[in-house]
């Protein structure tokens, strides 16, 4: 297919319809994909659908997350137990963030072909063996070769749960459901490490390793009996279609019963209404179990391969997309700082915290993940809307870059109130204030840059956001990798200034994309277009 309107710039969206009559509750809001008039497009799904559909997204985030995180807080306990030292403990969990982003390379272009209830099943399923063998580490190699392990099945954590919310959301509310997805990512995080502490305290490291391994097994039961497929094949360009619902209509249906979507069936309650009549085949119950599907329309076997490795070469296309990678990268650097160092500095003089009260510490990262989801999130959305507002109803995905003028200004300083203060020993409640505002820095930058990543490229984001997870994830693993030794040779204030300033230079780029971004995506307008017409619109 060949598109009229290749002058569009990816990403470039009509938002806002100036000419509404009323423009309260966003009742001037043009929706972005264009919906089909299909009951069973995701986009058309009711409230109560779409919120289990996507709920269930999130409980396999949780499951994955606390499973892969629940030793944070306990890593001088396994040390003492089994005499591997911290900067080698820390290499091991690197080791599982850096196959966790080259793990999407495999895994994304199977959900994008074969569908993303298996890949999520098959996930959970898969990382219950090196959650259990975790328990019986004996040496260094061993843990780096459970964690490994553990990061290359888990990957789709990294990369799925955005596509998700792209199948069952409009331009409009992705910004916020993208937020709880960040949120849920890193909070479990957090959470998991504060009750880890506890259990560890009563019962042992291994105790608290088995507690992970039972909230995944709990997740993935869940999810096999309640999370229901949302891929599906559209004819429409985010950008390039918009108005009444596009007509659907299955030939091999016909004289089925018909449906007539209603508005609220079909548009989220702050929508313009554009429904229209289609027809479709309802899926049992039974037929909604099946992992994998076969839908007419999806890629074949061989655009699947050049998904594994289309996101690399997209690395020098997309300079957009490398620099939310960047963005994330260095978000994840800070987190992997921060626990890095958690347990070193408060289980030493003057804190000597035990393991429990090191994991209580994390509420502190939670509390700031929770602020950190309205902020990227819900705030966000709101801040494009205005801004397009402004801008005669177009919204540019650099509108929500302006969110990190204040979270990474925060970030700044919450790690050199961590750092620094850790270094002249002062109240700890100091310290867990700064661990608190690091965190609503590190969450809204990951959400913001997944957001305007998505949005920049909406119908390739399935590989872009590899891309963006394979950058992040190489960054995380070399911080990892790295922080000890650093903090050892350059002792904890000096390590944590630079690290602080680091911070804010990576936060404050978002300037040069204000100006630069949308001609960058200019820029990448002919390859975008090549793209779309490879693997969307030849797969209909």
């Amino acid at each position: 297919m060949v598109h009229n309107e290749r002058d569009v710039v990816p990403g470039t969206i009509h938002l806002v319809d100036t000419n509404a009559v009323d423009h309260s509750h966003r009742h001037d809001i043009v929706l972005n994909p264009r919906p089909s008039s299909d009951p069973e497009d995701p986009l058309n799904w009711s409230k109560k659908r779409k919120g289990i559909a996507i709920t269930m997204t999130y409980i396999y985030i949780l499951g994955i997350g606390m499973a892969t995180t629940v030793q944070y807080s306990i890593l001088t306990n396994i040390g003492q137990a089994t005499n591997i030292n911290i900067a080698d403990l820390n290499t091991g969990t690197g080791l599982m963030f850096l196959f966790a982003g080259w793990g999407c390379l495999i895994w994304q272009p199977i959900a994008l072909t074969y569908g993303r209830r298996g890949v999520y099943i098959l996930s959970s399923l898969l990382a219950l063996g090196p959650m259990a063998w975790t328990v019986y580490t004996s040496s260094r190699s061993i843990w780096w070769a459970h964690r490994s392990l553990l990061g290359l099945i888990v990957a789709p954590v990294e990369s799925l749960g955005e596509i998700s919310v792209s199948d069952l959301f409009f331009a409009h509310e992705r910004g916020n459901f993208m937020g709880i997805y960040t949120l849920l990512v890193f909070g479990s995080n957090a959470f998991a490490p504060f009750l880890a502490g506890f259990i560890t305290d009563s019962m042992g490291w291994e105790a608290a390793i088995w507690f992970g391994t039972i909230v995944l097994g709990v997740c993935l039961i869940i999810i096999f009996f309640g999370m229901e497929e949302t891929m599906y094949f559209r004819q429409t360009i985010e950008g390039v279609d918009e108005g009444a619902a596009e007509v659907v209509t299955n030939l091999e249906t016909l004289g089925e019963k018909t449906e007539t979507v209603s508005k609220d069936a079909a548009l989220p309650e702050t929508a313009s209404p554009v429904a229209s009549v289609g027809y479709t085949r309802q899926r049992t119950y039974l037929q909604k179990l099946q992992l994998f599907r076969l839908d007419e329309g999806r890629p074949s076997v061989k655009q699947m391969f050049i998904m594994m490795v289309r996101p690399l070469l997209m690395f020098f296309y997309f300079p957009n997309v490398s620099w939310a990678g960047f963005l994330y990268g260095a978000s994840l650097c800070w987190y992997n700082v921060q626990n890095a160092t958690m347990a070193l500095i408060l289980n030493a003089p003057p804190y000597n915290f035990s393991a429990q009260s090191v994991g209580i510490s994390y509420l502190s990262l939670l509390i700031g993940c929770i602020v950190a989801w309205w902020w990227a999130g819900w705030a966000g959305d709101e801040i494009a809307i205005r801004l397009a507002r402004r801008n005669h109803g177009i919204r540019e995905p650099e509108h929500r870059l302006w969110l990190l003028m204040f979270s990474g200004t925060l970030a700044t300083a919450g790690l050199i109130l961590w750092g620094v203060g850790a270094a002249h020993q002062i109240h700890f409640m100091g310290l867990i204030i700064g661990l608190g505002m690091t965190s609503f820095g590190i969450v809204s930058g990951g959400s913001t840059a997944l957001a305007y990543d998505v949005d920049c490229f909406k119908e390739i984001a399935g590989e872009t956001v590899v891309l963006v997870i394979v950058i992040r994830n190489t960054m995380g693993f070399a911080m990892n990798y790295g922080i000890t030794p650093w903090l050892e040779n350059t002792g904890t204030q000096n390590c944590f200034i630079a690290v602080a300033f680091l911070c804010l230079f990576c936060s404050f780029s978002f300037l040069f994309m204000t100006v630069w971004g949308k001609k960058l995506r200019r820029a990448s307008a002919k390859k975008y277009w090549e793209y779309v017409d490879t693997l969307i619109v030849a797969a209909h």
